[in-house]
């Protein structure tokens, strides 16, 4: 179901919203939250846990493989606390582009791009949709042209 179609149930027959612009599937983003959310509790046990970790290396490996190893864990754990502390952005960032889209849909915003400027304009509260209401809409900037084209061709990739 794209973010049109869950307002006003419009679709072609092939399954896709009809109108201008594009359109995202709020259902299929919000199934990548759970995923992201699970992998970045996996990562911060990663990251808390390296020591308990590195104990399994302790009396199985010589002193090069022991010194590496712990060295391995360290900076992996490292790594998967920067992971689990960007992906905690990224999961707040989609739940609030979901309620963007969604709240664009209802007020019949056309080609609405989640931009955080974008965003800002949606009216807030009760103050903010009498403003809507009352004195006007905003004008919302158009979704990049790079959202609605498909991707270039990969220069790195070789041609058979």
């Amino acid at each position: 179901m794209t973010s049109r179609d869950a307002m006003d149930g419009r679709q072609d027959g092939d399954g896709t919203a009809s109108g201008d612009g594009y359109a995202i599937e709020i259902t299929a983003v919000r199934k990548m939250i759970d995923p992201l959310e699970e992998s970045v509790v996996a990562a911060r046990m990663v990251k808390d846990n390296k020591d308990r970790l590195a104990t399994h290396l302790q009396g199985n490996a010589t002193f090069e493989i022991l010194t590496s190893g712990k060295g391995f864990l360290s900076a992996w754990g490292y790594g998967m606390g920067q992971v689990a502390e960007h992906a905690d952005d990224v999961v707040a960032r989609l739940h609030e582009v979901i309620a963007a889209y969604i709240l664009a849909d209802l007020l019949a915003v056309e080609n609405f791009s989640p931009t955080p400027d974008n965003i800002s304009k949606l009216p807030a509260g009760g103050a903010g949709r009498w403003t809507w209401e009352n004195v006007g809409r905003p004008t919302f900037d158009p979704p990049k042209t790079l959202l609605q084209e498909e991707w270039p061709p990969d220069p790195t990739e070789v041609s058979a």
